[in-house]
């Protein structure tokens, strides 16, 4: 599959090697993002782009003199200098030597980029290593035309490399990539936006996911498939990277599982888990540093703590969570079929939920635009304590009370059905329910249908407004 996307990561990669040669002197980069999103190919791709001798080494968990002797056969074939010496037999002994002499040799007109993947891994069996890459940087590759990048899925570990008081600290640039968006899902799939949203929905922006779609299949045939198949890409990346994330914190996955069977309120989650309120503060604590879940208070020109719901970031586990957690053993015994029917027969009110979120990271993308949305810089949605009252979109001002509510809005993400005239009136009249709100304040509309002439509306969006959004 054709590689899309990345504009704003590739550009930086860019600078970062132009620097480089400009000054001779080298850079060391800490890449980090969820599993399977697309970290190696990224630097793959740059290297392609650019042409620059590469030694890319992954590290799989082996033991030390193991991954050491695997890194040494990576020089080997890499085009640095100094690969012809080990293919006469020069076997470095310690990963300061082998590090030292990756980059020897190498010119300021012709950098070397050195890879380290999984460094996690290589950690693991390796604790010394952070302590060895600081001996090496300072000594040798910050003087070197070299672009250093270690990559990681191990957000946590990865977030503490730079940290004061840790060997790299003030040495590494840190850089985070982040799913693919839902245009270069579309992009990559050849969908209409609607179609790209709905897929976005489904498989989140993992690449793997995407290549296992294949390019211009609609949803049906695709999950169909996928659900009948127990080794789809679909069935099995959501379990191994909780397993990779959480091995050993099972009260981390029941809660999880609870939110993804629709249980947003803390209390909800007590009685849904049985588990004590301690064990489940810990629980989303340990989520939430890990960005798996994000805590969200209604957004208005009122702070409400005391309403505040959990919500799975990623539109991939969201799904995984909802229609495959908890049946991968039905699939397995070839019943299939039973996890297909209950994803036809619920996938409308999930789609109709998981939009939102979609929609306003992609409103937040389009501000600040005077002309449309006012002085709105954020988007959010509002609720009271009792759910009686859900406004779908809230634009303001600032984060996370607005001085001034900018606009309110609603999303209709339906099949067939367009944005309404009842669609809109049933809008204005929760307006005024709004804190910070008037009858003045805009409204916003969102269809996935598109809208009937006789609504009035102040600014009404499509699934193509919201895809482009994403565009670099």
């Amino acid at each position: 599959m054709r590689f899309v996307g990345r504009e704003r990561e590739l550009a930086l990669l860019e600078r970062r090697l132009a620097g480089v040669r400009r000054s001779g002197r080298g850079e060391l980069i800490a890449m980090r993002g969820r599993r399977r999103v697309g970290k190696s190919r990224l630097v793959e791709e740059f290297a392609r782009r650019t042409g620059c001798p590469c030694v890319f080494y992954t590290a799989v968990q082996e033991e030390g003199e193991v991954e050491l002797a695997r890194f040494t056969q990576a020089i080997e074939r890499s085009g640095a200098p100094r690969r012809e010496a080990i293919a006469a037999g020069l076997r470095p002994e310690t990963w300061e030597a082998a590090l030292t002499l990756a980059v020897e040799g190498v010119a300021t007109t012709d950098p070397l980029l050195l890879v380290i993947d999984e460094l996690p891994y290589l950690a693991a069996k390796e604790p010394s290593i952070e302590a060895v890459l600081q001996m090496v940087w300072d000594r040798t590759f910050q003087d070197a035309p070299v672009v250093v990048v270690l990559i990681g899925s191990d957000e946590a570990m990865m977030r503490a490399l730079t940290e004061q008081g840790r060997p790299l600290y003030d040495r590494a640039r840190e850089m985070v990539v982040e799913p693919l968006s839902p245009a270069d899902i579309g992009d990559l799939l050849g969908l209409e936006p609607a179609d790209a949203l709905d897929a976005y929905l489904v498989i989140g922006g993992y690449p793997v996911l995407a290549l296992e779609w294949e390019r211009g299949r609609k949803l049906a045939s695709y999950v169909r498939e996928a659900l009948a198949d127990p080794t789809s890409f679909l069935v099995i990346s959501a379990e191994r990277a909780l397993a990779a994330e959480f091995p050993t914190e099972a009260q981390a996955r029941t809660v999880l599982g609870a939110l993804g069977e629709g249980t947003a309120a803390h209390s909800r989650i007590l009685g849904h888990t049985s588990l004590s309120a301690t064990s489940v503060n810990e629980a989303l604590h340990l989520l939430a540093s890990k960005r798996v879940v994000r805590r969200l208070t209604p957004y208005s020109a009122r702070a409400a703590p005391k309403t505040a719901l959990w919500e799975v970031i990623d539109p991939y586990m969201r799904f995984w969570l909802r229609f495959v957690n908890r049946k991968v053993d039905l699939i397995e015994r070839g019943r299939g079929s039973l996890v297909l029917e209950e994803f036809q027969t619920g996938w409308r009110s999930f789609r109709g939920q998981a939009i939102e979120p979609v929609v306003r990271d992609s409103l937040e993308r389009l501000l600040p635009d005077a002309r449309r949305f006012g002085d709105a810089r954020y988007a959010g949605g509002y609720w009271n304590r009792t759910g009686t009252i859900e406004v779908d979109v809230v634009g303001g001002d600032a984060w996370p009370v607005a001085k001034n509510v900018s606009f309110v809005g609603s999303i209709k993400w339906r099949e067939r059905q367009r944005f309404g005239a009842r669609d809109a009136r049933a809008l204005a009249s929760r307006r005024n329910l709004v804190p910070g709100a008037t009858k003045k304040t805009p409204l916003v509309g969102v269809s996935s249908r598109g809208f009937d002439p006789a609504v009035t509306l102040d600014e009404a969006l499509s699934p193509a407004d919201l895809v482009d959004a994403w565009r670099e």
